[in-house]
């Protein structure tokens, strides 16, 4: 005789886990989210892109900024964003660690810094990207410590922050609500000599 109607069965599916679910249901606690995505693999911009087209369809109001993409930039997001009435400000000059001016490209890192400050509690944005960011904290162009202390008392309470890029660094992790790691598996470049191709990479 079947026992299913009394006995859990599958993942996240014991008393312990529905009795979560139930709390959570109860508490209807919302919260803007720190979400991070870091890691090796591809798809960590791809995939915040993602979060604004959904939030934009549930007529949030979203932005961003762009650390590292050059700011005269012309890729498909930014097309595609712009056509939508979606800002993400480029202020980069398209280098990091290949930077043919590290000085420069520092200083246009710490000026978007700024700029991403004044937007952050600008009021306008419900949901916010920082593309690219982890970088500026991984070269200690701006430390980490200095930006999770700046969120914390500044952020606004319901603001959705992204925060995209590889090294992401301990701090901002564990600060973070929510943290994707990109691992690569296959990468058509590496394995098989393709180069970026448009409406894929840019």
């Amino acid at each position: 005789m079947s026992d299913e109607t009394t006995t859990p069965v599958g993942p996240g599916s014991s008393n312990e886990a529905a009795a979560r679910r139930k709390e959570v249901r109860a508490s209807h606690a919302p919260k803007g989210l720190v979400i991070v995505n870091t890691g090796n693999g591809k798809g960590k911009t791809t995939a915040a892109l993602g979060v604004l087209l959904r939030a934009w369809g549930r007529n949030m109001r979203v932005g961003g900024v762009q650390f590292i993409k050059h700011e005269q930039a012309k890729f498909g997001e930014l097309r595609a964003l712009e056509r939508m009435g979606i800002t993400l400000t480029p202020l980069g000059d398209g280098f990091t660690w290949t930077s043919r001016d590290l000085d420069e490209t520092q200083a246009r890192a710490v000026h978007g810094w700024e700029v991403a400050k004044t937007q952050i509690i600008s009021g306008n944005y419900d949901v916010f990207l920082l593309d690219e960011f982890t970088y500026v904290m991984h070269y200690g162009w701006v430390p980490a410590t200095e930006v999770v202390v700046w969120l914390r008392t500044n952020k606004p309470p319901m603001l959705h922050l992204i925060i995209t890029g590889r090294y992401a660094p301990a701090e901002l992790i564990e600060y973070a609500d929510l943290v994707t790691e990109m691992r690569e598996v296959k990468h058509p470049f590496r394995d098989q000599g393709i180069r970026a191709q448009p409406g894929i990479e840019y």
